[in-house]
């Protein structure tokens, strides 16, 4: 199973990697149920969840039902313990969407829930996300999550979004990081796809993310806070979730 997981995350394309995720998501559901850990999104259980990685797999993190990471599992108990973001009428722009979220999200009363991206086949508006095709101060939320790192001129993007988001607006700028890291690592020079995905993690990440990523955003105007979620929750919390302990949220504000 793990290898051959491997096999498609480093050959297929992403659009048709969604596709076939919607053929496979019940079958995995029926094998894998059971009552050791959950899936807050859907509040499913299983006896466990399946491996994810694309140069070095992660063992028991992608749920079977929803095909959520930790990631996504920690972004959504913060969304709906800690923020109105599910009952409130706002402007949200969505960047590309994630499939564990796409039609919860358009299911929720907002004013307007608008996705973007250049490549995903759930993005509404196809649009590069360093020249954006709306109006400042256009959205009350902004999800960006693990985009930034395939951006060469992420700087560019941070703007962008700080351009488009209304005063007092916020958002969540999700990226894979290195917290042992002072300084984010970039090295265009290195050009061949096994030994960038080797370096990087995935052949097409840019750069890895040290903790000056939050000093990058605070440049382009946004007020930050690295919120340490796991931390907040119980030790029993992280491991029926499978969250991955320590991971910050970033969150920002304009």
């Amino acid at each position: 199973m793990k290898n051959l997981l491997k096999i498609a995350l480093n050959t297929l394309p992403r659009p048709l990697l969604i596709k076939l995720s919607y053929l496979a998501r019940p079958v995995l559901e029926q094998f894998l149920k059971g009552k050791k850990y959950t899936d807050p999104i859907d509040g499913k259980q299983f006896k466990t969840f399946l491996p994810y990685g694309y140069e070095f797999p992660r063992e028991n993190v992608l749920s079977p039902s929803t095909l959520s990471l930790e990631r996504h599992r920690l972004l959504w108990l913060y969304l709906e313990r800690e923020t109105d973001f599910f009952t409130s009428p706002y402007k949200v722009l969505h960047f590309a969407p994630e499939q564990a979220f796409y039609k919860r999200f358009k299911k929720l009363p907002f004013k307007s829930y608008i996705t973007t991206d250049l490549n995903s086949p759930l993005a509404e508006v196809k649009a590069d996300i360093c020249s954006l095709p709306f109006e400042d101060n256009s959205f009350d939320i902004i999800l960006c999550n693990h985009v930034l790192e395939h951006i060469p001129d992420d700087r560019k993007a941070m703007s962008e979004l700080y351009r488009v988001m209304k005063p007092g607006g916020w958002g969540i700028l999700q990226i894979p990081q290195d917290l042992k890291r002072e300084i984010t690592f970039e090295d265009d020079s290195i050009t061949d796809k096994k030994e960038r995905a080797k370096i990087f993690g995935q052949y097409d990440h840019v750069r890895i993310y040290g903790l000056d990523f939050f000093d990058r955003l605070r440049e382009v105007g946004f007020k930050v806070k690295e919120v340490d979620y796991t931390n907040v929750l119980t030790p029993s919390e992280v491991d029926n979730y499978r969250l991955a302990q320590g991971e910050i949220i970033p969150v920002i504000i304009k």
